[in-house]
Formats: C-alpha cells, sequence, structure tokens
C-alpha cells in the first residue's frame, strides 16, 4: 500500500509509512522473547583519528557545499556562483572527491541521493548501488566449499560491483540540471591535468598499506606507491588517464563509461584480475540502471525525518532509532551522560536486529519497510528498553519472513557531501567505493569498487537463507544514510549524513538527536564526541570525555571498548535568512559557500 502525505502548500513524493496503521507481530518484554544475539564485527578502525578538534560554524547567505576536501567543496560552490543547481554542483565535487579523494569514493563506486526540489516541493531519491554481476551466486566468495575470508575477499575482481555513480548522477542531472553536462567536468578534469597536492589522510592511508590489492596490482601500485614508495603528503600529484576519461565523458554522455573502450578495460581488469578473477560482463555494465525511489520517512517531534529507501539499511535504521527515541524525553537528559549513552545504544541495538535480520535488496527480497517503520511497532520496541538494564528481547515487524542474522563487513572509507544551491534546492548524498581504495584495481584513473563484500559471504545459516546473499543482478545492502529533515512548516530544515560503514547509523542519529532535541548548532552537533552499538558492543571515542563513562557503562552490563570513530560528517542547516553549516573535524572537509 502507497500513500502520500499531502499538507497545505506541501506535496512531497515520499510514503510516510509510519502513518500506515497495519498490523503486525510484536513480543511484549513480558512474554518470551527471541535473543538479540551480538554479531561478531571488524573491529579494525583502518583510519586513525589525527585528533579530535572542534570547528567552528560556517555561514553563508545563499548557497553552500560541505564535502571532504577543500578542493572539491570549492569546486562544488564555484558552480553553484556560476549558476548551477545542487546536482550541477554534486557532480561537480563527486568528480573532484574521486580524484583528490580516491580511498573513499569515486566513479568507479555506488551512490545515495536525496534531491529536494525547492519550487515542487518535491523530496525524490536516486539509487546509483552497485550490482553484482548476472553470472555471480550465493557462493560467489567460497573456495573449495570454504568460504573465504573478508580479507581475501575484497581484493581484486571477484568482490567489484557495477558502479552506479555516475548513472545515477546522469540521470539526477536530466531532471534537475541547469548547467550544460559537460561544464560539470572541467573542475576536475583541471585537477588532473595540472595536479593536485596528495593530503595528509591519503598519505597516512596509503603509508599503513591497508589495502593489500593497491601493493600488488597494477596499475594501482605503481600510481600511489612510485618506486615501492607511498607517496607523501604534499606531492603534487597528476592523473592524466583520469582527465582523458572525463573529457569522454563529458562529450558523450555517460554511455562513455559504461560502453566502449572504457568498459572493455573495466572488464578486461576484473575477468583477468591477478587476484581473485571475477565476472563482470559488458552486458553488466551496458544493462546497469540506477533508481529512482520514493523516501522513507516518519514524524519525529514537531518534524518529519527521510532517508534513503532499501537496499540501503541506513535509511531504515536511522528512522527506526529516532522513532524508537520519541518515546523520551531527550530534551531534558543530559548529553555525554551514561544514561543517554544507555538509551541511545539500546535503540541502536534494536535497529541492527531488524537490520541484520531483514534488510536486503527489495527486487530479491521482501523488506517489511512498512512494519518496520510503523509507529505502534516502534513503540513496541521502545517499551522493550529498561532505564535500567540492557534490553534482551526483540519483535517481529509485520511482513517478516524467517530469515538468518548473517552480518557483512562495511569500512569507513566512504564519503558524504550536503548541498542547498540558491534556489532552496537540496542534495544529500553518500557515495563510496567501500574499502579504503576499494578493490585495488585501477583503470583509466579511476579505482573500482569492493561492494560485492557488503554482501553476506555466508548465504545460508543452517537451514536459513540469509536476505543479504550474493545474487546476480542484486544490490548488496548498505548502511549509507543520507537525510533531510522537514520543520513543522513542511520547510526543509536539515541536511546530513556520514561515512563510517555500518557506524553511520549511529553518527547520523546522534547528530539529528544534538540538533532537534538538544538544539545545537550543526557544528557543535558534529563536534560531539561519537559513541555507537551495533548489536555488538559499545564503543567509545579515545580522547574524549566519553571515557570517563566506561565504568559506569560496564556496570550497566556493557562490554565498552575505547577507540578511534572515524566519522565524516557534513551538514546544512537551512535558517530564515542564511545557511549553516559543518564539517566533521576528524577528516579534511570544508564548508564552502556564498
Amino acid at each position: 500500500m502507497k500513500r502520500y502525505l499531502h499538507v497545505s502548500g506541501y506535496s512531497a513524493r515520499y510514503l510516510l509509512l509510519a502513518t500506515l496503521s497495519l498490523p503486525f507481530i510484536v513480543v511484549s518484554p513480558l512474554q518470551a522473547a527471541t535473543p538479540v544475539t551480538p554479531i561478531a564485527q571488524e573491529t579494525r578502525e583502518p583510519e586513525a583519528a589525527t585528533g579530535l578538534q572542534t570547528q567552528q560554524l560556517t555561514r553563508y547567505p545563499k548557497a553552500m557545499v560541505a564535502a571532504a576536501h577543500t578542493l572539491a567543496s570549492d569546486a562544488g560552490q564555484r558552480i553553484l556562483q556560476a549558476g548551477g543547481s545542487a546536482i550541477d554542483a554534486a557532480i561537480t565535487t563527486q568528480l573532484v572527491l574521486g580524484l583528490v579523494e580516491p580511498q573513499s569514493s569515486g566513479i568507479g563506486g555506488g551512490a545515495f541521493i536525496l534531491h529536494w526540489q525547492a519550487d515542487k516541493q518535491e523530496l525524490t531519491t536516486f539509487d546509483g548501488r552497485e550490482t553484482a554481476p548476472a553470472a555471480a551466486g550465493p557462493y560467489l566468495f567460497a573456495d573449495n566449499g570454504q568460504v573465504m575470508s573478508w580479507r581475501e575477499a575484497y581484493v581484486g575482481g571477484k568482490s567489484v560491483g557495477v558502479p552506479g555513480v555516475l548513472r545515477a548522477l546522469a540521470d539526477a542531472h536530466q531532471r534537475y540540471g541547469n548547467l550544460p553536462w559537460a561544464d560539470l567536468f572541467s573542475e576536475a578534469i583541471q585537477l588532473a591535468e595540472q595536479g593536485f597536492p596528495v593530503s595528509e589522510r591519503t598519505a597516512k592511508q596509503l603509508a599503513m598499506r591497508w589495502n593489500q590489492g593497491l601493493t600488488q596490482l597494477s596499475p594501482a601500485k605503481a600510481f600511489f606507491y612510485p618506486a615501492g614508495e607511498a607517496l607523501a603528503a604534499g606531492k603534487v600529484l597528476k592523473n592524466p588517464d583520469y582527465a582523458a576519461l572525463l573529457r569522454r565523458i563529458a562529450a558523450e554522455g555517460v554511455s562513455a563509461f559504461y560502453e566502449g573502450a572504457n568498459a572493455q578495460a573495466m572488464v578486461q581488469a576484473v575477468q583477468q584480475a591477478a587476484i581473485n578473477p571475477g565476472t563482470l560482463s559488458l552486458t553488466d555494465l551496458a544493462t546497469y540502471r540506477a533508481y529512482e525511489r520514493e523516501a522513507i520517512c516518519i514524524p519525529y517531534r514537531v518534524y518529519h525525518i527521510c532517508g534513503m529507501a532499501p537496499p540501503s539499511s541506513g535509511g531504515i535504521a536511522v528512522l527506526q532509532m529516532m522513532g524508537i527515541l520519541a518515546h523520551f524525553p531527550l530534551a531534558e537528559m543530559t548529553p555525554r551522560s551514561a544514561e543517554t549513552v544507555h538509551l541511545f545504544s539500546q535503540a541502536a541495538r534494536l535497529a541492527f536486529a531488524d537490520r541484520d535480520h531483514y534488510v536486503a535488496d527489495p527486487a530479491f527480497s521482501t523488506v517489511p519497510v512498512a512494519g518496520l517503520l510503523d509507529a505502534d511497532y516502534l513503540q513496541q520496541r521502545a517499551a522493550l528498553i529498561s532505564v535500567k538494564d540492557q534490553t534482551h528481547s526483540a519483535g517481529l515487524p509485520q511482513g517478516a519472513k524467517p530469515l538468518a542474522a548473517a552480518p557483512a563487513i562495511e569500512f569507513p572509507n566512504t564519503s558524504h557531501l550536503s548541498i542547498v544551491d540558491a534556489a532552496g534546492n537540496a542534495v544529500s548524498m553518500t557515495t563510496s567505493i567501500e574499502n579504503v581504495f576499494g578493490s585495488g584495481l585501477m583503470v583509466n584513473g579511476f579505482l573500482l569498487n569492493n561492494q560485492l563484500t557488503d554482501f553476506s559471504l555466508t548465504p545460508r545459516e543452517g537451514d536459513l537463507w540469509v536476505a543479504n546473499r550474493v545474487e546476480g543482478g542484486k544490490r548488496p545492502r548498505s548502511s549509507m544514510a543520507p537525510i533531510m529533515v522537514f520543520d513543522a512548516d513542511k520547510q526543509l530544515k536539515l541536511v546530513i549524513g556520514s561515512p563510517g560503514g555500518s557506524r553511520i547509523i549511529n553518527y547520523v542519529a546522534l547528530s539529528l538527536v544534538a540538533v532537534l532535541d538538544w538544539q545545537m548548532d550543526v557544528q557543535q552537533a558534529l563536534n560531539l564526541p561519537r559513541h555507537t552499538h551495533r548489536n555488538d558492543y559499545l564503543a567509545l571515542e579515545a580522547g574524549t570525555d566519553l571515557i570517563e563513562l566506561q565504568a559506569a557503562l560496564s556496570a550497566m552490563g556493557y562490554d565498552v571498548r575505547v577507540q578511534d570513530l572515524n566519522s565524516g560528517l557534513h551538514a546544512i542547516e537551512v535558517k530564515e535568512s542564511l545557511l549553516e553549516g559543518a564539517a566533521d573535524p576528524r577528516r579534511e572537509g570544508k564548508v564552502s559557500g556564498f
């Protein structure tokens, strides 16, 4: 059942699922219940924080770009000044990010895009998630009957999904672009040809040699490790191959990426990879489609919070957390207290329990979205939370089928950009190639993703299939969670999102609470110390005053671990006469505008 929300002066193309009155199955906290089983997760963070320092709020009167690199933000801002739309600026910003921040995103990966068209009061989303090649199957990552470890699986061709970000951006540009397609490529082409200084973060990640493939596979090895040494911070790096490809795409359109010489080069790189050759085909590339999907939204206090539908689990999980937390007086609670961390962690545990059981590509599995976001179901979930103890029971949403829960490792090597243009249009876009430097395979100056390892490598648990198993043409589950918030007058209030792998869900939800409940400005919200729970253990951000809560939280029964939590949030809050923007101090982001 679909229902659109029509409010005076507001006709949004999104599905307000929380207003549906549907039957569902719940388990009362007084009844026997299924345990919320802790799930093993990768614990090592490949990008350590360089030291958390607060940043200052940025204000501009007309338009703004908040992105993960100075060169990318400035390039997007110049597009806005030239009369470009939010989606025009997003295209330029992404093309530059793929050049100067290649470890995190690029045209060899995928993205989820929320777009707000102010004059039509229209919210649209574009799903540019990668897909598995048609020849891939549930046992793609099984070797002689044994499931490969994640570290074995991500390197090389087997993990490469069909890239989707360019197709999604091209589709969005057809609908919402102001400037000619070719004009949006000049900034990245110029930087690639003239060179740019390697950032400290890129140099540090190269020095760590986290990605095995990058040090073993050509041509990436020679590009990032000339003469066997990692590129140093400040070195001027040119990428003529990337510039040449962008010139072809600018002149010929997105087909120059998905067909012809570039497509043949991608297929050859994957199928003939020296490590884990894969099955990507020319047909897989030529037939890739981005999907325009309805956003999912719930009411929260006087606001409406909207995000991506599946295959994003991030949108559902963030909305579930907020729907659960809406039943508690957060505005009266103290940030950075044990009680607040406990409450937030319990909401996160419940959301992750549902995520790991039910969320996958909706074209392959019935995802009970309406049940998961139903207001009564979220109230029942909130009732499971004790103010003193950890939660030990969970319910079952409407439409759920018995499937096995299984994790999929997602690393924080992603990027997010938030944009508002001079007409009030906005983009919230999270983009990724998954692991740091993706699969390690490089083609025409860009890296190919390893997003197929976002599937569960194990397709079955006992007699039950895992919803997020590999299947040909399927999109892997993602935690990316671009979000927009609308105020009581149904006007755009907040554009936000973050990298961070599966921790994205926690990062974004905490920032929403900070702005909407604690009335912090967006920079104060992004400066907050991080804490996360993924239904595994409670992580407190190292180097912050949260570690003072470790003893109290341990006494409550938590497995508490202190570690770097490398969010990379970028946010813009729309005020009456200006825009306020923020970049996460944990990374190299910048807010540009005019």
